[in-house]
Parts: C-alpha cells; structure tokens; sequence
C-alpha cells in the first residue's frame, strides 16, 4: 500500500456556522454587541477582565450544547483514504468532536486557558473562567485565545503543513484575516485547491487549479469528499 496523499484544510467560520456557533462579528463590526477591541485585545483584557472573561464563558457554554454537523464529520471520514491535517481560525474542538485527528488552532481554543504570565502553562478548563482562577503561582488565568496584536503561535506550524499539500480545501473563510489567508499563498502552483463558502472571495483567475464550489459547509464538504472518495 503506497503513502496516502496529503490533504490541507483550512477552516473558518462558516464551518462551524451551522452546527449553531454564531460566527466571529455581524457586518456592523460588533461582536455579540461588543466592539471587537474590548473583548478580543490585550487591552481589552487588562481594562475590563470581568466582561472579557464572561464574553469567552458564553461563547463557552454556547460550544459546549451544539455538535460537529454533517462538514466535520465527512473531512473526518477523509482520513480513511487521505492524510488530513485541518488548520482552522476557530476556537472550538468541532472538528476534533467529530474525529479528526490532526488539528492546528490558529486563533486559540475555547476549551483551554492560560496563565496570563506564563503562555506555556495551558488548562483544559470547560467551566466558567472567572477572576480569582490563578495558576500555580497565583497569576490569573485567561481564554487560550489568540487576541489581536498577539503573536500566531501556531503560524509556523500551519505553514509547515500546507508546503505539504497534495490538494488544499479552503471551507467558510473569507481569505481576508491574515496571517491565516497567507497560508494559501505556500502551496505548490500546481496543486488542486476547493473553495466552499456560499459567498466566495476568492478570484479564480488568480490561481491555475481552482474549483469553487458556492455552497455551505455541510453541503459542499460531504459533496467534495464524496467526490475524492470514489
């Protein structure tokens, strides 16, 4: 049996859109009522801990009732056949839920926290995270979440895998939030690349071996994989 081929995913939110995750910020900019700023940036944070701490709790709780839909669970059938790794701008465990087993969270994990004085010293953590949740060495905890003007961790590694890719799917991402829209840029000119969104952003004339499929995650996912699959 000869190596499986290598297929790079990257996901935005409208992969986890439809499984009742409410995506990142409305046309107006606001996210959930909040300027993005005072619940997503350092500063934010070391204004208000209190509303940013409760902002990720809902989001939380939120993640914590809905399941992988019907997109995660085909990119998860693909291992089968394909070596897959995911790289995905969301902070839930979708697509781990539904049994992928190569995952790199770019932006942070919703389920995870961190000592605000020690970024490697990282919790598992499905309850409320409030004031008062320190670390060993009593500096308060805070979301394992990658807040603007905040370094990408994970970028290295995301590139890593993508100069792999034999075949890159691209699923409800808009292309536009960097680093992450660079990622597209490391494959080979060659190589076959799947854009799923309902609202595509992408210009097909800008890459040679571009299928844009116009529909949403739990269409276009199950409809690709089974394509690849036959």
């Amino acid at each position: 049996m000869g190596k499986k081929r290598k297929i790079v995913v990257l996901t935005g939110a409208g992969m986890s859109a439809e499984s009742g995750l409410r995506t990142f910020r409305d046309s107006n900019g606001l996210w959930e009522g909040h300027d993005v700023m005072e619940v997503a940036s350092p500063q934010g944070f070391y204004r208000n801990p209190e509303l940013v701490l409760e902002f990720y709790n809902q989001r939380r709780r939120q993640l914590l009732e809905v399941s992988p839909n019907a997109g995660h669970i085909a990119l998860a059938a693909l291992e089968k056949e394909f070596d897959v790794s995911i790289v995905t701008q969301n902070v839930d465990n979708l697509h781990e839920q539904a049994g992928s087993c190569h995952v790199v969270h770019l932006h942070g994990e919703l389920l995870k926290v961190r000592s605000t004085a020690d970024e490697s010293y990282v919790l598992e953590w499905k309850k409320d995270l409030v004031l008062g949740d320190l670390d060993n060495n009593g500096n308060q905890l805070r979301p394992h979440i990658v807040w603007f003007g905040e370094m990408v961790p994970m970028l290295q590694t995301a590139v890593e895998i993508t100069v792999q890719a034999d075949i890159l799917i691209v699923i409800g991402t808009s292309m536009q939030v960097y680093p992450a829209a660079s990622l597209i840029n490391y494959v080979a000119r060659d190589t076959p690349i799947y854009f799923i969104d309902p609202k595509p952003s992408v210009n097909p004339r800008e890459f040679e071996n571009l299928t844009v499929m116009s529909m949403t995650a739990t269409e276009g996912v199950p409809a690709l994989v089974a394509e690849l699959t036959s």
